[in-house]
Protein backbone atom coordinates (compact mmCIF):
# COMPACT_ATOMS: atom_id res chain seq x y z
CA UNK A 1 0.00 0.00 0.00
CA UNK A 2 1.42 3.77 -0.56
CA UNK A 3 0.13 6.16 1.52
CA UNK A 4 -0.33 9.72 1.19
CA UNK A 5 -0.51 13.39 3.22
CA UNK A 6 -3.40 15.70 2.34
CA UNK A 7 -3.78 19.50 2.43
CA UNK A 8 -6.89 21.47 2.97
CA UNK A 9 -4.75 24.16 4.54
CA UNK A 10 -7.37 24.87 7.63
CA UNK A 11 -7.30 27.84 9.28
CA UNK A 12 -9.85 28.69 12.34
CA UNK A 13 -10.54 32.16 14.00
CA UNK A 14 -9.86 33.64 15.16
CA UNK A 15 -6.98 34.86 12.63
CA UNK A 16 -3.66 36.31 14.02
CA UNK A 17 -1.60 38.38 11.63
CA UNK A 18 0.56 36.28 9.65
CA UNK A 19 -1.41 33.12 10.06
CA UNK A 20 -2.01 32.21 6.68
CA UNK A 21 1.47 33.05 5.97
CA UNK A 22 2.50 30.47 8.79
CA UNK A 23 -0.24 28.08 7.53
CA UNK A 24 1.48 27.72 4.42
CA UNK A 25 5.37 28.02 5.35
CA UNK A 26 4.29 24.90 7.57
CA UNK A 27 2.61 23.30 5.16
CA UNK A 28 6.04 23.56 2.72
CA UNK A 29 7.84 21.85 5.48
CA UNK A 30 6.10 18.87 6.02
CA UNK A 31 5.71 18.16 2.28
CA UNK A 32 9.19 18.48 2.22
CA UNK A 33 9.52 16.16 4.97
CA UNK A 34 7.22 13.62 4.02
CA UNK A 35 9.55 13.93 0.86
CA UNK A 36 12.31 12.64 2.83
CA UNK A 37 10.53 10.12 4.73
CA UNK A 38 9.41 8.18 1.37
CA UNK A 39 5.67 9.22 1.74
CA UNK A 40 4.86 8.61 -1.50
CA UNK A 41 1.92 11.29 -2.63
CA UNK A 42 1.09 14.85 -0.94
CA UNK A 43 -2.26 16.13 -2.27
CA UNK A 44 -4.10 19.40 -2.21
CA UNK A 45 -7.43 20.69 -2.66
CA UNK A 46 -9.25 23.38 -4.78
CA UNK A 47 -12.31 25.37 -2.45
CA UNK A 48 -13.24 28.83 -2.80
CA UNK A 49 -14.66 30.78 -0.33
CA UNK A 50 -14.69 28.07 2.62
CA UNK A 51 -13.47 29.93 5.49
CA UNK A 52 -11.50 28.44 8.26
CA UNK A 53 -12.16 24.60 6.68
CA UNK A 54 -9.95 25.52 3.50
CA UNK A 55 -7.88 28.42 2.86
CA UNK A 56 -6.56 26.47 -0.70
CA UNK A 57 -8.22 28.20 -3.45
CA UNK A 58 -4.52 27.92 -5.37
CA UNK A 59 -3.59 24.64 -5.24
CA UNK A 60 -0.93 24.58 -8.37
CA UNK A 61 1.02 28.00 -6.89
CA UNK A 62 1.27 25.69 -3.44
CA UNK A 63 2.19 22.05 -5.25
CA UNK A 64 4.67 24.30 -7.82
CA UNK A 65 6.35 25.53 -4.63
CA UNK A 66 6.31 21.96 -2.82
CA UNK A 67 8.10 20.79 -6.68
CA UNK A 68 11.10 22.96 -5.68
CA UNK A 69 11.75 21.59 -2.23
CA UNK A 70 11.58 17.86 -3.16
CA UNK A 71 12.74 15.00 -5.33
CA UNK A 72 10.43 11.94 -4.99
CA UNK A 73 7.19 12.72 -3.73
CA UNK A 74 4.50 12.76 -6.26
CA UNK A 75 2.30 16.12 -5.92
CA UNK A 76 -1.38 15.55 -6.50
CA UNK A 77 -4.68 17.71 -7.36
CA UNK A 78 -6.98 16.36 -4.50
CA UNK A 79 -9.04 17.76 -6.86
CA UNK A 80 -9.40 20.30 -9.85
CA UNK A 81 -12.69 21.85 -10.44
CA UNK A 82 -13.63 21.11 -13.60
CA UNK A 83 -16.87 23.10 -14.14
CA UNK A 84 -15.80 25.45 -16.69
CA UNK A 85 -16.64 28.70 -14.57
CA UNK A 86 -14.16 27.66 -12.04
CA UNK A 87 -11.68 26.34 -14.81
CA UNK A 88 -11.44 26.70 -18.37
CA UNK A 89 -10.73 23.23 -19.40
CA UNK A 90 -7.64 24.55 -21.86
CA UNK A 91 -6.53 26.47 -18.25
CA UNK A 92 -6.61 23.45 -16.30
CA UNK A 93 -4.73 21.38 -19.20
CA UNK A 94 -1.61 24.14 -19.52
CA UNK A 95 -1.80 24.63 -15.67
CA UNK A 96 -1.65 20.72 -15.31
CA UNK A 97 1.74 20.52 -18.32
CA UNK A 98 3.48 23.04 -16.55
CA UNK A 99 3.39 21.26 -13.21
CA UNK A 100 4.27 18.42 -14.73
CA UNK A 101 7.38 19.76 -15.81
CA UNK A 102 8.45 21.52 -13.79
CA UNK A 103 8.22 19.01 -11.14
CA UNK A 104 10.04 16.75 -12.92
CA UNK A 105 6.88 14.45 -14.16
CA UNK A 106 5.29 14.00 -10.54
CA UNK A 107 2.05 15.16 -10.66
CA UNK A 108 -1.55 13.29 -9.86
CA UNK A 109 -4.43 14.59 -11.93
CA UNK A 110 -7.48 14.53 -9.44
CA UNK A 111 -10.42 16.15 -10.65
CA UNK A 112 -14.23 16.85 -9.25
CA UNK A 113 -16.90 19.40 -9.54
CA UNK A 114 -17.64 20.49 -5.70
CA UNK A 115 -20.96 20.31 -3.76
CA UNK A 116 -20.93 23.63 -1.50
CA UNK A 117 -23.34 26.39 -2.19
CA UNK A 118 -20.28 29.04 -1.56
CA UNK A 119 -18.85 27.29 -4.14
CA UNK A 120 -21.18 27.27 -6.97
CA UNK A 121 -22.93 29.90 -6.67
CA UNK A 122 -19.85 32.11 -6.02
CA UNK A 123 -19.00 31.07 -9.55
CA UNK A 124 -22.63 30.95 -10.98
CA UNK A 125 -22.73 27.07 -11.27
CA UNK A 126 -26.03 25.25 -11.81
CA UNK A 127 -25.94 22.69 -9.28
CA UNK A 128 -27.69 19.76 -11.29
CA UNK A 129 -25.38 20.61 -14.14
CA UNK A 130 -22.09 20.04 -12.16
CA UNK A 131 -21.51 16.19 -12.90
CA UNK A 132 -22.51 16.86 -16.78
CA UNK A 133 -19.92 19.74 -16.69
CA UNK A 134 -16.74 17.65 -14.92
CA UNK A 135 -17.76 14.69 -17.37
CA UNK A 136 -17.16 17.03 -20.60
CA UNK A 137 -14.23 18.89 -19.25
CA UNK A 138 -12.46 16.22 -18.16
CA UNK A 139 -12.69 13.85 -21.34
CA UNK A 140 -11.42 17.17 -23.30
CA UNK A 141 -8.48 17.80 -20.79
CA UNK A 142 -6.70 14.73 -21.63
CA UNK A 143 -7.35 15.22 -25.01
CA UNK A 144 -5.58 18.44 -24.69
CA UNK A 145 -2.77 17.53 -22.83
CA UNK A 146 -2.24 14.09 -25.19
CA UNK A 147 -3.52 15.60 -28.46
CA UNK A 148 -0.97 17.74 -31.45
CA UNK A 149 -3.02 19.63 -32.35
CA UNK A 150 -6.44 19.89 -30.04
CA UNK A 151 -9.25 19.34 -32.93
CA UNK A 152 -11.30 21.80 -30.98
CA UNK A 153 -14.65 20.70 -29.59
CA UNK A 154 -18.45 22.14 -29.82
CA UNK A 155 -19.93 21.26 -26.81
CA UNK A 156 -23.03 22.12 -24.49
CA UNK A 157 -20.73 24.02 -21.47
CA UNK A 158 -17.95 25.47 -23.09
CA UNK A 159 -16.42 25.25 -26.62
CA UNK A 160 -13.03 25.84 -28.24
CA UNK A 161 -11.23 25.90 -31.97
CA UNK A 162 -8.32 24.13 -33.32
CA UNK A 163 -5.49 24.65 -31.09
CA UNK A 164 -2.29 23.18 -29.40
CA UNK A 165 -2.36 23.21 -26.57
CA UNK A 166 1.24 23.97 -24.62
CA UNK A 167 3.45 23.17 -22.98
CA UNK A 168 2.72 19.25 -23.31
CA UNK A 169 3.52 16.90 -20.05
CA UNK A 170 5.95 15.01 -18.94
CA UNK A 171 3.93 11.82 -18.16
CA UNK A 172 2.37 10.47 -21.77
CA UNK A 173 0.15 10.71 -22.73
CA UNK A 174 -1.12 12.71 -19.59
CA UNK A 175 -0.93 12.64 -15.65
CA UNK A 176 -2.79 9.88 -14.26
CA UNK A 177 -6.69 10.84 -13.81
CA UNK A 178 -8.25 10.77 -10.19
CA UNK A 179 -12.18 11.71 -8.93
CA UNK A 180 -13.19 13.06 -5.68
CA UNK A 181 -15.58 9.74 -4.68
CA UNK A 182 -17.82 10.32 -1.39
CA UNK A 183 -19.80 7.39 -2.11
CA UNK A 184 -20.82 4.49 -3.89
CA UNK A 185 -22.29 5.71 -6.79
CA UNK A 186 -18.66 8.00 -8.04
CA UNK A 187 -16.95 4.62 -7.16
CA UNK A 188 -18.93 2.90 -10.00
CA UNK A 189 -18.46 6.14 -11.84
CA UNK A 190 -14.89 6.55 -11.61
CA UNK A 191 -14.05 2.48 -12.71
CA UNK A 192 -16.69 2.95 -15.70
CA UNK A 193 -14.09 6.10 -16.60
CA UNK A 194 -10.69 4.39 -15.83
CA UNK A 195 -9.83 6.93 -13.54
CA UNK A 196 -8.86 6.15 -9.89
CA UNK A 197 -11.23 6.89 -6.81
CA UNK A 198 -9.96 9.18 -4.44
CA UNK A 199 -12.18 8.18 -1.81
CA UNK A 200 -13.40 11.39 1.60
CA UNK A 201 -15.92 9.40 2.88
CA UNK A 202 -14.56 7.85 6.33
CA UNK A 203 -15.54 4.54 5.90
CA UNK A 204 -13.79 2.00 8.25
CA UNK A 205 -11.85 -1.05 7.00
CA UNK A 206 -15.09 -3.52 6.31
CA UNK A 207 -16.85 -1.11 4.55
CA UNK A 208 -13.78 -0.41 1.97
CA UNK A 209 -13.83 -3.87 1.30
CA UNK A 210 -17.15 -3.49 0.09
CA UNK A 211 -16.09 -0.17 -1.97
CA UNK A 212 -12.67 -1.45 -3.72
CA UNK A 213 -14.80 -4.55 -4.95
CA UNK A 214 -16.99 -2.92 -6.35
CA UNK A 215 -14.40 -0.83 -8.20
CA UNK A 216 -12.39 -3.21 -9.64
CA UNK A 217 -15.59 -5.31 -10.38
CA UNK A 218 -16.85 -2.81 -12.05
CA UNK A 219 -13.77 -1.51 -13.87
CA UNK A 220 -13.60 -4.72 -15.32
CA UNK A 221 -17.26 -5.52 -16.56
CA UNK A 222 -17.62 -1.79 -17.79
CA UNK A 223 -14.14 0.05 -18.08
CA UNK A 224 -14.77 2.98 -21.48
CA UNK A 225 -11.44 5.13 -20.43
CA UNK A 226 -12.58 9.02 -20.41
CA UNK A 227 -8.81 9.41 -20.80
CA UNK A 228 -5.68 7.90 -23.00
CA UNK A 229 -4.69 5.79 -20.31
CA UNK A 230 -6.36 4.05 -17.52
CA UNK A 231 -5.72 4.59 -13.71
CA UNK A 232 -7.02 1.86 -11.90
CA UNK A 233 -6.65 2.70 -8.29
CA UNK A 234 -8.28 3.43 -5.11
CA UNK A 235 -7.70 6.04 -2.46
CA UNK A 236 -8.71 5.98 1.45
CA UNK A 237 -8.25 9.13 3.19
CA UNK A 238 -7.87 8.74 7.14
CA UNK A 239 -7.49 9.99 10.15
CA UNK A 240 -3.81 10.49 11.59
CA UNK A 241 -2.18 11.40 14.60
CA UNK A 242 0.43 8.72 16.61
CA UNK A 243 2.43 8.70 19.28
CA UNK A 244 4.04 5.97 21.69
CA UNK A 245 1.39 7.12 24.50
CA UNK A 246 -2.51 6.53 22.88
CA UNK A 247 -3.54 9.17 25.20
CA UNK A 248 -1.22 11.78 24.35
CA UNK A 249 -2.32 11.41 20.33
CA UNK A 250 -5.76 11.56 21.11
CA UNK A 251 -4.65 14.76 22.61
CA UNK A 252 -2.58 15.82 19.96
CA UNK A 253 -4.76 14.75 17.18
CA UNK A 254 -8.64 13.93 17.38
CA UNK A 255 -9.97 17.82 18.00
CA UNK A 256 -8.25 18.85 14.72
CA UNK A 257 -10.20 15.76 12.79
CA UNK A 258 -13.17 16.12 14.61
CA UNK A 259 -13.23 20.07 13.62
CA UNK A 260 -11.68 19.09 9.48
CA UNK A 261 -15.45 17.09 10.08
CA UNK A 262 -17.40 19.58 11.76
CA UNK A 263 -16.64 22.38 9.61
CA UNK A 264 -17.10 20.14 6.51
CA UNK A 265 -20.23 19.50 7.52
CA UNK A 266 -20.98 23.11 8.35
CA UNK A 267 -20.22 24.34 4.64
CA UNK A 268 -21.77 21.40 2.89
CA UNK A 269 -24.61 20.31 5.12
CA UNK A 270 -26.32 21.85 8.30
CA UNK A 271 -24.38 25.23 8.65
CA UNK A 272 -25.54 28.85 7.93
CA UNK A 273 -22.88 30.99 6.82
CA UNK A 274 -22.43 34.67 7.11
CA UNK A 275 -19.05 35.55 5.15
CA UNK A 276 -16.54 36.95 6.61
CA UNK A 277 -17.81 36.98 10.16
CA UNK A 278 -19.08 33.38 11.10
CA UNK A 279 -17.04 31.89 13.67
CA UNK A 280 -16.82 28.15 12.93
CA UNK A 281 -14.38 26.82 15.60
CA UNK A 282 -16.68 28.59 18.11
CA UNK A 283 -19.82 27.02 17.00
CA UNK A 284 -17.58 23.20 17.01
CA UNK A 285 -16.66 24.55 20.48
CA UNK A 286 -20.16 24.69 21.85
CA UNK A 287 -21.11 21.73 20.26
CA UNK A 288 -18.19 19.82 21.05
CA UNK A 289 -18.80 20.24 24.61
CA UNK A 290 -22.13 20.15 24.91
CA UNK A 291 -22.69 16.72 22.80
CA UNK A 292 -19.16 15.14 22.45
CA UNK A 293 -16.62 14.37 20.15
CA UNK A 294 -17.57 11.11 19.23
CA UNK A 295 -21.11 12.55 18.03
CA UNK A 296 -19.74 13.53 14.53
CA UNK A 297 -19.32 10.24 13.10
CA UNK A 298 -16.15 7.52 12.84
CA UNK A 299 -12.90 7.96 10.80
CA UNK A 300 -10.67 8.01 14.23
CA UNK A 301 -8.65 4.63 13.63
CA UNK A 302 -5.82 6.30 12.21
CA UNK A 303 -5.09 8.07 15.53
CA UNK A 304 -3.21 6.17 18.17
CA UNK A 305 -0.03 4.46 19.21
CA UNK A 306 2.11 3.09 15.91
CA UNK A 307 0.65 -0.67 16.72
CA UNK A 308 -3.05 0.50 17.01
CA UNK A 309 -2.24 2.45 13.51
CA UNK A 310 -1.04 -0.32 11.63
CA UNK A 311 -3.88 -3.03 12.56
CA UNK A 312 -5.82 0.07 11.29
CA UNK A 313 -4.17 0.37 8.05
CA UNK A 314 -3.63 -3.73 7.77
CA UNK A 315 -7.65 -3.13 7.68
CA UNK A 316 -7.49 -1.22 4.56
CA UNK A 317 -4.69 -3.23 2.94
CA UNK A 318 -6.26 -6.62 3.40
CA UNK A 319 -9.47 -4.59 2.03
CA UNK A 320 -7.38 -4.26 -1.07
CA UNK A 321 -6.91 -0.14 -0.74
CA UNK A 322 -4.13 0.65 -3.33
CA UNK A 323 -3.43 4.05 -0.88
CA UNK A 324 -4.16 5.72 2.36
CA UNK A 325 -4.25 9.38 2.66
CA UNK A 326 -3.69 10.96 5.75
CA UNK A 327 -5.38 14.17 7.12
CA UNK A 328 -2.78 15.26 9.44
CA UNK A 329 -3.53 18.93 9.62
CA UNK A 330 -6.89 19.75 10.89
CA UNK A 331 -8.08 22.38 13.16
CA UNK A 332 -5.36 23.15 15.53
CA UNK A 333 -2.90 20.60 15.37
CA UNK A 334 0.61 21.97 15.92
CA UNK A 335 3.42 21.64 13.19
CA UNK A 336 5.64 20.13 15.30
CA UNK A 337 3.29 17.64 16.77
CA UNK A 338 2.54 16.65 12.63
CA UNK A 339 5.95 16.52 11.95
CA UNK A 340 6.74 14.31 14.83
CA UNK A 341 4.15 12.07 14.00
CA UNK A 342 5.31 11.65 10.25
CA UNK A 343 8.78 10.46 11.44
CA UNK A 344 7.25 8.20 13.99
CA UNK A 345 5.06 6.53 11.27
CA UNK A 346 7.90 6.28 8.49
CA UNK A 347 10.21 5.08 11.21
CA UNK A 348 7.74 2.13 12.81
CA UNK A 349 4.90 1.85 10.88
CA UNK A 350 5.64 2.32 7.04
CA UNK A 351 8.29 -0.04 6.56
CA UNK A 352 5.43 -3.02 7.04
CA UNK A 353 3.53 -1.87 3.84
CA UNK A 354 5.98 -0.84 1.60
CA UNK A 355 7.99 -4.28 1.43
CA UNK A 356 5.84 -6.08 -0.63
CA UNK A 357 4.25 -2.93 -2.44
CA UNK A 358 6.03 -2.94 -5.80
CA UNK A 359 5.18 -6.79 -6.14
CA UNK A 360 1.20 -6.02 -5.03
CA UNK A 361 1.51 -3.53 -8.07
CA UNK A 362 3.20 -5.65 -10.75
CA UNK A 363 0.22 -8.33 -9.57
CA UNK A 364 -2.62 -6.29 -10.01
CA UNK A 365 -1.24 -4.64 -13.16
CA UNK A 366 -0.81 -8.30 -15.01
CA UNK A 367 -4.32 -9.18 -13.44
CA UNK A 368 -5.90 -6.52 -15.09
CA UNK A 369 -4.23 -5.65 -18.24
CA UNK A 370 -6.86 -7.94 -20.57
CA UNK A 371 -9.46 -6.05 -19.04
CA UNK A 372 -7.33 -2.95 -20.24
CA UNK A 373 -7.15 -4.31 -23.57
CA UNK A 374 -10.64 -4.89 -23.79
CA UNK A 375 -11.80 -1.00 -21.96
CA UNK A 376 -9.22 0.66 -24.61
CA UNK A 377 -11.61 -1.21 -27.53
CA UNK A 378 -14.60 -0.21 -26.69
CA UNK A 379 -13.20 3.51 -26.33
CA UNK A 380 -14.53 6.27 -29.24
CA UNK A 381 -11.70 8.20 -29.59
CA UNK A 382 -11.54 11.77 -30.92
CA UNK A 383 -10.64 11.69 -34.74
CA UNK A 384 -6.82 12.91 -35.04
CA UNK A 385 -7.12 15.76 -38.10
CA UNK A 386 -4.94 15.22 -40.93
CA UNK A 387 -2.41 18.14 -42.07
CA UNK A 388 -4.80 19.26 -44.52
CA UNK A 389 -7.95 19.16 -42.28
CA UNK A 390 -6.02 21.81 -39.74
CA UNK A 391 -7.43 25.15 -40.62
CA UNK A 392 -4.95 28.33 -40.85
CA UNK A 393 -5.78 31.48 -39.17
CA UNK A 394 -4.07 34.82 -40.17
CA UNK A 395 -3.21 37.36 -37.21
CA UNK A 396 -5.45 39.92 -36.55
CA UNK A 397 -2.49 42.46 -38.50
CA UNK A 398 -3.45 40.55 -41.72
CA UNK A 399 -7.50 40.97 -42.16
CA UNK A 400 -7.26 45.05 -41.69
CA UNK A 401 -9.38 45.79 -44.55
CA UNK A 402 -7.17 49.16 -45.15
CA UNK A 403 -3.84 49.91 -45.47
CA UNK A 404 -2.53 53.62 -44.05
CA UNK A 405 -1.17 55.96 -46.34
CA UNK A 406 2.24 55.70 -45.61
CA UNK A 407 3.76 58.35 -46.93
CA UNK A 408 1.60 60.22 -44.29
CA UNK A 409 3.72 58.66 -41.84
CA UNK A 410 7.03 59.98 -39.65
CA UNK A 411 9.72 58.51 -41.12
CA UNK A 412 10.71 55.92 -38.56
CA UNK A 413 7.17 54.66 -38.39
CA UNK A 414 7.00 54.69 -42.35
CA UNK A 415 10.24 51.83 -42.16
CA UNK A 416 8.81 49.83 -40.06
CA UNK A 417 5.02 49.78 -41.91
CA UNK A 418 6.93 49.06 -44.92
CA UNK A 419 9.15 46.04 -43.46
CA UNK A 420 6.13 44.97 -42.19
CA UNK A 421 4.32 44.71 -45.52
CA UNK A 422 7.17 43.22 -47.45
CA UNK A 423 7.52 40.33 -44.40
CA UNK A 424 3.30 39.80 -44.44
CA UNK A 425 4.08 39.17 -48.60
CA UNK A 426 6.78 37.03 -47.96
CA UNK A 427 5.37 34.83 -45.59
CA UNK A 428 1.80 34.55 -47.52
CA UNK A 429 4.03 33.61 -50.80
CA UNK A 430 5.82 31.11 -48.48
CA UNK A 431 2.23 29.44 -47.13
CA UNK A 432 0.91 29.79 -50.84
CA UNK A 433 4.00 27.45 -52.06
CA UNK A 434 3.51 25.38 -49.01
CA UNK A 435 -0.51 24.48 -50.05
CA UNK A 436 0.14 24.15 -53.34
CA UNK A 437 3.59 21.78 -52.47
Amino acid sequence: MKFGIFYEHQLPRPWEDGAELKLFQNALEQVELADRLGIDHAWEVEHHFLEEYSHSSAPEVFLAAASQRTKRIRLGHGIVLLPPQYNHPARVAERIATLDLVSNGRVEFGTGESASRAELEGFGINPAERRAMWREAIEQIANMLAMDPYPGFQGKYFSMPVRNVVPKPVQKPHPPLWVACSNRETIHLAAQLGIGALTFAFVDPAEARHWVTDYYETFKRECVPVGHAVNPNVAMVTSFSIHRDHDEAVRRGMDGFRFFQFALGHHYSFGYHKPGRTNIWRQYELVRDRIGMDAMGGGTGGIGTPEEMRQHLRGFAEAGVDQTVFIQQGGKNKHEHICEALELFAAEVMPEFKEHEEERQRRKMEELAPYIEQAFKRKQWLRELSDDEIPVYPAYGNTVAEQPDLSKLPEAQRRRAEAMRRLRELVRGFAAETRAG
